[in-house]
């Protein structure tokens, strides 16, 4: 019985463990995840940026 309980317990401490580092890297991952969209919304504000030259550029091509 008391092997069975020290057992118990250890399978426990290893879930605890396991919970505490996925809570972690869910942590880690979301600070990620919140960086890459920054990110993205720059890039993608450049790039409309990029957009709007080209038009006017193109707009300033002699038609033939």
């Amino acid at each position: 019985m008391d092997s069975e309980l020290f057992a118990l317990e250890e399978r426990i401490e290893q879930f605890i463990t396991l919970c505490q580092s996925l809570r972690a890297e869910n942590q880690e991952l979301r600070t990620r995840v919140a960086g890459l969209e920054v990110e993205r919304n720059r890039l993608n504000e450049k790039i409309d940026a990029a957009c709007g030259r080209l038009e006017g550029l193109m707009e300033q091509l002699p038609e033939q």
